[in-house]
């Protein structure tokens, strides 16, 4: 493909258009896509990806944007992935966090990208990882990637970061409720924004006991609970060095098993997406499952009688004969 080869050559020149062309084709799923990332796809491995996650309102899009900010002031350049509710009228992103890093947005060293999570229930949409490959390869030292808020799903954000920071912050939630969402299952680093106010130093001992409580993790990583003021920029730095710590850990002996964990988890993604749209794109699987439920068949019923169609390869025998061999035995 043509355009895939040019603007895979003029991303890897540094030209911002076509980086901002290739992740709206991994956004849409255009098929000029996989051409194009095979080509940068030498470059990437290089940034390093840190979500940052946790409830809506705790302040991630300020803390985003101090640690962009700090970041610069070592002179890394920083791409930043903010996946934003969608739209209910166009489906695109509302482009709240980029509203909020208008300060970020004239440093010719940071690149900023709204994306919708559309009908992803996680709160990461269905190309955050791909967009991620994207900006990696054009050479960002620093990815941060900031998910919508969305509660008991923002664990979906470790299947793109290197490292998790879960930031809460008191009035939005306790300990005991990060822990119900999963959320402390999923951190790296562990912050307590708005750090000022009341409660925070209930919440700081509520998390570092649940930390010191909780089933030691297996890669031994012991994870911090950091106070922050992000507003005021407050504690910021303390969190950029725990996320230098744990990149060291991780490159000690375990990104590299990390990071196939991410891979193998978009394959399946990516798979998981074809066969939805080769199996439920056309009518015949549909009109399968209305058939067999006019046979006043269970839904599970209906359901073991489509999977013993596909695993058998018999997708196209009529409905009354949809069981394969191996079923029926």
């Amino acid at each position: 493909m043509k355009d895939a080869e040019t603007i895979s050559a003029r991303l890897l020149s540094g030209d911002r258009l076509a980086l901002s062309r290739m992740i709206s084709w991994a956004e849409d799923g255009d098929d000029r896509f996989p051409a194009s990332l095979s080509r940068i796809y030498s470059k990437v491995g290089r940034g390093w990806r840190t979500g940052i996650t946790g409830p809506p309102g705790a302040g991630k899009s300020t803390l985003v944007n101090e640690l962009a900010r700090v970041f610069r002031q070592g002179e890394r350049t920083v791409g930043i992935l903010a996946v934003d509710p969608s739209s209910p009228f166009t489906g695109g992103a509302l482009l709240g966090d980029r509203i909020r890093m208008e300060e970020r947005t004239k440093d010719p060293g940071v690149y900023i990208r709204s994306m919708a999570s559309r009908e992803s229930h996680g709160g990461i949409a269905r190309a955050t990882v791909d967009a991620c490959d994207v900006m990696d390869a054009f050479g960002f030292d620093e990815l941060l990637i900031e998910t919508v808020g969305v509660g008991q799903a923002e664990y979906d954000v470790v299947t793109a970061a290197d490292t998790v920071l879960v930031v809460l912050c008191p009035g939005a939630g306790d300990g005991i409720q990060a822990m119900k969402a999963g959320l402390l299952e999923v951190a790296d680093v562990l912050v307590v924004n708005k750090k000022d106010r009341d409660g925070a130093d209930r919440l700081l001992v509520d998390l570092e006991e649940a930390v010191h409580t909780r089933e030691v993790r297996t890669d031994q990583w012991e994870v911090p609970v950091l106070p922050t003021n992000a507003v005021a920029g407050e504690g910021v730095e303390a969190v950029i060095d725990a996320v230098h710590r744990h990149r060291a850990h991780l490159e000690a002996g375990l990104l590299e098993s990390v990071r196939r964990r991410r891979r193998v988890d978009q394959v399946k993604r990516v798979v998981g997406e074809r066969l939805e749209d080769e199996l439920w794109g056309g009518r015949r699987l549909g009109d399968r499952v209305e058939e067999g439920l006019d046979r006043a068949s269970t839904p599970y019923d209906v359901a073991e009688e489509v999977l013993a169609s596909i695993l058998g390869g018999n997708l196209g025998a009529p409905a009354g004969d949809s069981r394969s061999e191996a079923a029926r035995r």
